[in-house]
């Protein structure tokens, strides 16, 4: 049987929050998917997972300084309550950093379960203090009972499992408290989500994944059912920031927000403050930070604006109006790449939010692009947005990938499925030299035909169709079930039909589409899958 131990020490700490980070990595589509309160808005599980997120990323960051000993448990217990305040995101992410910070003064003490207990019971005291309004039925009411489940102290073990089910069992009881709740037929979405922080704790210690909550009593809301508590009749912006001020600068800030609007959260200390808000006047909300201190890293969301998330886009880059069009008339949100203007990082970041969804697939089908694409990808998660990006080197493995998508199962799956289908496309293009120069191929002169592989020049030509001919057949040298022709406008007509027959009459198991990319795009692009 494996050790239980008897007190926290640095690696469960940290093994602590790396199975909460995958606990609301699993289930953190359901949770946004019943957030209602206090903003329909469908992102409390996406805030809770960056917000540990940044707790855990500070506590391997504690390991990695002082490698390779092990930080003392005070060290990375400080460092991932630091992490999560200044990672904290939306009104829940905000308040489990609170939570963090309130059990990281008592557990820097101790690690056995009495100091447990006190901890989670600091922890609940401290964030009922940041929230200006406390409301019953909300992840302030779990906490208070995971605090009450275990205040009895004993071993560590006892303490965490029965501080969980405490939890677990406040949360199910969360709909009979909170009418918002009890309408959409949901329990709380940021209860739910400290129920599984507090079982990746029982799980660190014990190596036993505890059991999922038990379900709410209706069937889950559809986001937009449920009036939200922001928009008509509420504060348009949430407004988020950190600030570096004195106690009681921090105490004339909250008097001063809590008057301009609703959903006040500060928590911190020492000097630096996580500030959250929901008000109509966003501008009056970050002035009255610039008068108590510093803020910086502000972030305003206009809760009107914004038409409601979709679960999940394709953003694809495309050479040519006509192959984006194509796409777009596929579901995916596109930005065409002019030749000599490679599209940016801002741009393709523009993009992904121009999706407006809570994941997105990024296809950048082009090789250039892979690391800008990455950087775009990465600004997009640090806005709370889910991305993958699938590297796609030409726009056939795009169309491939796009062709498989399935925004109903789940994301994982759809990119697993969508990378499989561009990997298994080899694609080619044709082009025109427009200067003598040296390739794979050898030398070639000004208006050759150049035929690309794989992006390396395998074929040079005089003739457009005969070069394609040969490109298109050491490609299905290989095998192949169906080849993919996307022509620019003006490349000839015939080309198209000519391939085609070629096709039909050399390779009789193999099946033609063609695609017309528009203006700006190469003369031909082959995918063979």
């Amino acid at each position: 049987m494996p050790r239980v131990p008897q007190t926290l020490d640095a690696e469960a700490v940290r093994s602590w929050c790396a199975g909460a980070l995958a606990a609301l990595g699993r289930e953190r589509e359901e949770i946004d998917a019943i957030n209602v309160y206090p903003v329909a808005d469908g992102d409390t599980g996406t805030n809770l997972y960056l917000t540990v997120e940044s707790a855990a990323r500070a506590a391997d960051e504690a390991f990695a300084k002082r490698s390779p000993q092990a930080p003392d448990v005070a060290e990375i217990i400080r460092a991932m309550a630091h992490g999560a305040l200044i990672g904290a995101r939306g009104n829940s992410g905000t308040i489990l950093s609170q939570l963090l910070r309130g059990m990281s003064a008592v557990l820097a003490e101790g690690g056995d379960g009495d100091h447990l207990a006190r901890a989670l019971a600091s922890a609940a005291e401290a964030a009922r203090r940041a929230v200006a309004h406390p409301v019953e039925g909300t992840l302030l009411t779990v906490a208070d009972a995971a605090a009450a489940a275990c205040a009895a102290g004993g071993e560590l073990v006892t303490v965490a499992r029965n501080a969980h089910d405490g939890a677990r069992t406040a949360l199910d009881a969360t709909p009979g408290q909170l009418d918002v709740l009890r309408r959409a037929g949901v329990v709380d979405a940021g209860g739910r989500g400290l129920v599984a922080v507090l079982g990746a704790l029982v799980e660190a210690l014990t190596g036993e994944t505890p059991a999922p909550s038990a379900e709410p009593p209706h069937a889950p809301v559809v986001l937009g059912d449920c009036p939200p508590e922001g928009g008509p009749g509420g504060p348009a912006y949430e407004v988020i920031y950190l600030l570096e001020a004195d106690d009681t600068a921090v105490e004339t800030l909250k008097a001063r927000l809590d008057a301009l609007g609703d959903s006040l959260v500060v928590v911190g200390g020492d000097g630096l403050w996580n500030v959250h808000v929901h008000v109509d006047d966003a501008g009056a909300a970050v002035e009255a930070g610039v008068e108590a201190g510093r803020p910086y890293r502000i972030r305003v969301t206009h809760f009107e604006a914004r038409p409601e998330p979709a679960g999940r886009a394709v953003v694809a880059v495309l050479p040519g109006d006509g192959l984006a069009g194509l796409c777009a008339e596929a579901g995916a949100t596109t930005l065409v790449a002019r030749p000599g203007e490679t599209p940016t990082g801002t741009d393709l970041a523009e993009a992904i939010r121009r999706a407006h969804a809570r994941e997105v697939v990024l296809l950048p089908n082009d090789t250039e692009l892979r690391q800008i694409a990455a950087a775009a990808a990465e600004q997009a998660r640090a806005e709370g947005i889910r991305v993958a990006l699938i590297p796609t080197r030409a726009a056939v493995q795009g169309i491939a990938a796009l062709a498989v998508h399935e925004p109903d199962r789940r994301f994982d799956e759809d990119v697993v499925a969508m990378t499989a289908a561009a990997g298994a496309t080899r694609y080619a293009e044709l082009a025109v030299a427009e200067r003598q120069s040296f390739t794979s191929a050898g030398v070639c002169q000004a208006g050759d035909v150049l035929g690309l592989i794989e992006g390396d020049v395998a074929v040079i030509g005089q003739d457009l169709t005969a070069t394609a001919v040969t490109v298109l057949d050491r490609m299905l040298s290989a095998g192949g079930e169906l080849v993919t022709l996307v022509v620019a406008d003006d490349t000839p007509a015939a080309l198209a039909t000519t391939l085609e027959q070629h096709v039909r009459t050399t390779y009789l198991a193999v099946d033609t589409t063609v695609y017309h990319a528009g203006d700006g795009a190469p003369p031909l692009l082959i995918g063979v899958e």
